[in-house]
């Protein structure tokens, strides 16, 4: 008997339609895929938004000047007792609520670095 080899040139009907069904879903898989990520980063825009419009919406901070006025400061003293009227100053406004917790330790470690 002789031995038959393999067909040569074109595929036949089922060679092309195992091709077709790979490149399908390659396809497929790619655009779901695509169709994810666009999914995602849009939840993640609508939620920037969302927490950006809260932000705004929330009322501002008293300011140094909205505090009721300080006593004027005393005449210009050696170098050590003006860092601590500084410091006293920073810790009134920090415990007033006109400073936060990071930018009164910002403030503090300025005057003392």
């Amino acid at each position: 008997m002789p031995l038959r080899r393999g067909r040569i040139g074109r595929p036949g009907l089922l060679g092309t339609v195992a091709r077709t069904a790979v490149v399908a879903g390659t396809a497929t898989a790619t655009s779901n895929a695509v169709n994810n990520r666009a999914r995602r980063r849009g939840a993640e825009q609508q939620a920037y938004a969302e927490q950006q419009q809260a932000y705004a919406q929330q009322p501002a901070a008293p300011t140094y000047a909205a505090q009721a006025p300080m006593p004027s400061a005393p005449p210009a003293s050696p170098e050590p007792e003006d860092v601590v009227s500084k410091l006293a100053t920073l810790s009134q406004l920090h415990s007033s609520g006109a400073l936060s917790d990071a930018e009164f330790a910002a403030a503090k470690a300025q005057l003392l670095g």
